[in-house]
């Protein structure tokens, strides 16, 4: 591997950092801050050109109100391994929607939302209009970019 390319694990832990600010709505100077780094430093995390050391890392975690673990799990539940550790953002299609100004919109909205039951019935919603769609595209012949239909 070359010295100058980032490690594909520095590249993942810095975009969960960089996801999970975004969604709290904090800027990286404000982060930078809190920190106590430049925010220049805080983009390098973010990019993976900086390895963040244990203690940065978990200072990172209590200013974004999460646990250390929560930067290197795939989702919510499954931890990320080094088995497969050259899986880019882009392969991952929850990271690139949650990287996106809509995906990044949506969550902070449904964040908002404090009720339970509305919550899953928004989250029913979707799967429903989801499946609507699915149908459609099947019916009218038209696929999902990279799909094909026997």
């Amino acid at each position: 591997m070359n010295a100058k390319t980032p490690n594909a694990i520095d590249t993942y832990v810095g975009s969960r950092v960089r996801m999970r600010r975004q969604l709290l709505g904090l800027s990286q100077e404000k982060l930078a801050d809190q920190i106590g780094v430049t925010f220049q430093q805080v983009q390098k995390y973010e990019k993976g050109l900086n390895r963040i050391g244990a203690s940065r890392l978990q200072r990172i975690a209590e200013v974004l109100s999460t646990s250390p673990s929560f930067f290197f799990q795939k989702d919510d539940s499954e931890p990320r391994s080094l088995a497969g550790s050259e899986m880019t953002v882009a392969a991952d299609p929850v990271a690139e929607f949650l990287h996106s100004k809509e995906g990044l919109a949506l969550n902070r909205a449904f964040l908002q939302i404090t009720d339970t039951q509305l919550r899953e019935k928004i989250v029913a919603l979707v799967k429903a209009m989801a499946q609507a769609q699915e149908g459609r595209d099947i019916a009218t012949g038209r696929s999902k970019p990279g799909e094909t239909f026997a």
